[in-house]
């Protein structure tokens, strides 16, 4: 960006490379097992398996204190069984979706982060119109300053468009690295954003082209 070297889009351009970087490791890391949270599942459901013995141990305890079970008690112990399975075996699913929810919610926190950027690139385009150059007219006091050349304004709109790109690539390795439908869909959106802001860009940078043909 040393064309531009005072310019708001030079700041947005150093953002990008900075959280590129940074998100290009974050996805990357989403690949990996995450070794603590998987130590910290399996403690969990030893410990939610000896309790569910411990309390069945009890029961049977108690039944052999008092004797023969009548049919009701047998009936009502069985139901109770039933319920403590199901109970013990949402815990479990629980348990064994705290590394992936932690990872979807890391993705979904990037992917928002590149959404950002993408519309405050968009923002810094929105200024740059090839039609001013191709008709000339009179600037108002509350217009922009429009100071470049259109070989200048070519490259401007040339490195709004790049960015976007990059930061639809980006987005594009989350669902590549981590397997989820939420983050697949939006990543999906991210690319779908940055496609078209960039197909905007592009219009300008023809409309630039013509009239300077």
């Amino acid at each position: 960006m040393e064309r531009f070297p005072d310019s708001g889009l030079r700041r947005v351009a150093a953002e990008v490379s900075s959280t590129a970087r940074q998100l290009s490791d974050t996805a990357e890391s989403l690949g990996r097992p995450h070794p603590k949270l998987r130590f910290l599942a399996g403690l969990s459901i030893v410990a939610v398996i000896l309790g569910a013995l411990g309390a069945l141990i009890a029961i049977l305890a108690r039944v052999d204190e008092s004797g023969p079970a009548r049919i009701t008690e047998i009936a009502q112990g069985i139901e109770a069984t039933v319920n403590d399975i199901v109970f013990l075996g949402l815990a479990i699913y629980f348990i064994l979706s705290w590394e992936r929810r932690a990872k979807r919610r890391i993705a979904l926190g990037a992917l928002h982060k590149l959404r950002s950027l993408a519309h405050v690139v968009d923002m810094h385009q929105l200024t740059k119109d090839p039609d001013r150059i191709a008709h000339p007219q009179p600037d108002t006091a509350s217009s922009p300053e429009r100071a470049m050349t259109v070989e200048q304004m070519g490259r401007y709109l040339d490195y709004c468009s790049e960015m976007l790109s990059l930061l639809g690539k980006i987005a594009a390795l989350f669902p590549q690295r981590f397997d989820d439908s939420g983050v697949l869909e939006a990543a999906s959106d991210i690319e779908n954003l940055t496609i078209g802001l960039s197909r905007k860009v592009w219009q300008k940078i023809t409309m630039l082209q013509d009239a300077t043909a």
